[in-house]
């Protein structure tokens, strides 16, 4: 069973930057696509970000281009999300999510296409 636990949420202020981990376990991750999503309240979660295990190709949100860049360490089985300029308007619950093979590369932004998630790590940007 594929266990996902996200780290690293806190509150910032405008401006600041945070790094957001996932730690994985249960599987081998080599054919793997990673995704770190977000859910503000009263919202939909939105795709923020994907990157392939093996390859490393990632994709980004328009919102968050040049200011959040995903990563994974092969070795620590570890995905992180390095966010930087943080806006209020990125105050959301981050949730890591995994998926077995690579879907459609423009279906990467849907929630369906990703088979397990982690709890989700709060962070808040104050202005």
């Amino acid at each position: 069973q594929v266990q996902l636990v996200e780290s690293g949420g806190g509150l910032v202020q405008a401006g600041d930057s945070l790094r957001l981990s996932c730690a994985a376990s249960g599987r081998t991750f080599g054919s793997y696509v990673m995704g770190w999503f977000r859910q503000a309240p009263g919202k939909e979660r939105e795709f923020v970000a994907a990157v392939t295990w093996s390859s490393g190709y990632t994709y980004y949100a328009d919102s968050v281009k040049g200011r959040f860049t995903i990563s994974r360490d092969n070795a620590k089985n570890t995905v992180y999300l390095q966010m930087n300029s943080l806006k209020p308007e990125d105050t959301a619950v981050y949730y890591c999510a995994a998926r077995a093979g690579l879907p459609p590369l423009v279906t990467l932004t849907t929630t369906r296409v990703y088979d397990y998630w982690g709890q989700g790590t709060q962070v808040t940007v104050s202005s």
